[in-house]
């Protein structure tokens, strides 16, 4: 079919129907994350309640499952065929005409917010953590009470907090694909995928892109304005030690919310995924689990390497030439993590076919010979578009690390005649280490759980434990998707880690 036939099919049949999907998508997460996020990050920041010092950080465990991977476990347990309708079935008798639809709008949804609402709780909590009591003490002697000091002063002097995580969850939730693969619901990255390998149309699924990304650099440019009027104070520490201590039917309503949410975002998956694991292992483990589990670790150390390296680079060009040329190059090279990886693939994919075109005829024209592809199907392919999506998850890490770095220390290793290169391997290094291993912790469990760009751009064969989770779960085999799932699930837990130590500091 040709490429503007194709363009018109997906205008007059699903473009209409993509928008309003990936809009109502996009609200429904926002708004969950923001409810869960902001009330347990005010509750654990504020409060004294049972529990509270351990839900402060165990409410960041969901970061460390795959949204796709709780997606499966949803459906694998609650779907018709699931034991928890099969169970109640029998139980009661009859059918369940009751139970929600879990492949409808409102179960891509609950799964979302539970994968996502951890970002807006960490900056949230962060924000509240700088008020302390002493905020509300000051709008109670206002005349507000606790209610009301919340919604009329601690709130709104959280607002650059909250809209930094919920960016995050947006950026999250337009560039998910396995997750609404999963559920059959059709979005912008998953009509992507099916343009470029169902319809086999690289110029249709260019322009799904292409609107995909001004969609994203709107929302971009809102956000910017939004934060330039804003301007960030913190009050002392001291301000962080007391908390108000919860008594009666609250306390125990406030650690039964905080234990439900991390009951369902975190511990239930963990447990249905180790029971499938155990009960398939003998079935789903075999020489290419192996492989499967090599490609990943491989192209993660690969990737996180250059990304790093990159990152690095960034972080020094900016600290020795703070132009606006030079802080805008930054900001365009990490622009990268706000775009959908399906869109990165297809940007990417394009050049390298236009290059291996044009070396193909090169070569064709001068010793009659055709060469193939040389570049198509490479794991430099795959590298490129990593470091492209996760350029940006390494600098931040490292730029934070180099702000500590004053410039005394810069001068005083002048004085001892060090300069450029040296300062940055003597100096420099040392003191970015903490920073740097964080950031190659970061990257290289996100492109472990990357599947998008994995999917799209790798050579033939080469799966991953993220592929071998997407095949298994296209053909309804959850149990055998779990094996693989637990792996991702436990190198995830490296960074939470990492970050739940940099907040306790």
């Amino acid at each position: 079919m040709p490429a503007n036939d194709v363009w018109q099919h997906l205008v007059e049949t699903t473009l209409l129907t993509l928008l309003i999907n990936t809009f109502w998508l996009a609200l429904g997460v926002l708004t969950g994350s923001a409810l869960l996020g902001v009330s347990l990050a005010w509750f654990t920041a504020v409060y004294e309640f049972p529990g509270s010092r351990f839900f402060s950080w165990a409410l960041l465990l969901p970061l460390a499952i795959p949204a796709y991977v709780t997606a499966f476990v949803v459906l694998g347990l609650f779907d018709y065929t699931g034991p928890i309708q099969t169970n109640l079935r029998t139980w009661l008798g009859t059918e369940l005409p009751w139970f929600p639809d879990l492949y409808g709008r409102s179960g891509v949804i609950l799964v979302m917010t539970l994968a996502f609402y951890p970002y807006v709780y960490l900056m949230a909590r962060n924000a509240f953590l700088t008020q302390g009591k002493r905020l509300l003490e000051v709008a109670q002697s206002l005349g507000l009470n606790q209610r009301q000091g919340f919604f009329k002063v601690s709130l709104p002097m959280a607002r650059p907090w909250i809209a930094g995580g919920l960016m995050l969850t947006l950026m999250e939730t337009l560039a998910d694909f396995g997750t609404v693969a999963i559920f059959n619901y059709d979005t912008f990255t998953t009509a992507i995928y099916k343009a470029w390998f169902g319809l086999f149309s690289l110029p249709a699924a260019s322009q799904l892109a292409s609107l995909l990304i001004l969609i994203v650099f709107v929302v971009i440019i809102a956000e910017q304005q939004f934060r330039i009027r804003m301007r960030y104070a913190e009050t002392k520490r001291s301000a962080r030690v007391d908390r108000i201590a919860l008594s009666g039917w609250r306390s125990s309503a406030v650690a039964c919310f905080a234990a439900s949410v991390l009951f369902l975002a975190f511990i239930l998956p963990i447990i249905q995924l180790s029971i499938w694991a155990i009960q398939s292992l003998m079935e789903s483990f075999d020489q290419r689990y192996f492989e499967f589990l090599f490609h990943s670790v491989l192209l993660s150390a690969a990737a996180t390497l250059i990304t790093c390296f990159a990152a690095l680079l960034l972080v020094y060009a900016a600290r020795l030439y703070s132009d606006t040329t030079t802080r805008i190059a930054v900001r365009i090279a990490t622009i990268g993590y706000a775009l959908p990886g399906a869109v990165l693939a297809v940007g990417i994919f394009i050049p390298v076919v236009w290059v291996d075109d044009l070396l193909n005829a090169w070569w064709l024209k001068l010793f009659q010979v055709e060469i193939g592809f040389l570049i198509q199907g490479t794991l430099g392919v795959m590298l490129i578009a990593y470091m492209t999506r996760f350029l940006a998850v390494g600098h931040y890490p490292i730029d934070s690390a180099m702000q500590r770095v004053t410039r005394n220390i810069d001068e005083a290793a002048m004085g001892f005649g060090l300069t450029g290169w040296s300062i940055l391997r003597k100096i420099h290094l040392p003191i970015l280490k903490t920073g740097i291993f964080t950031a190659a912790a970061l990257v290289f469990v996100d492109v472990m759980k990357e599947m998008p760009i994995t999917l799209m751009t790798r050579p033939f064969g080469w799966d991953t434990l993220a592929v071998r989770i997407f095949a298994l779960t296209s053909e309804g085999e959850w149990e055998h998707a779990a094996l693989p799932a637990v792996t991702l699930v436990m190198a995830g837990l490296v960074p939470i880690i990492l970050l739940m130590r940099q907040t306790d500091k």
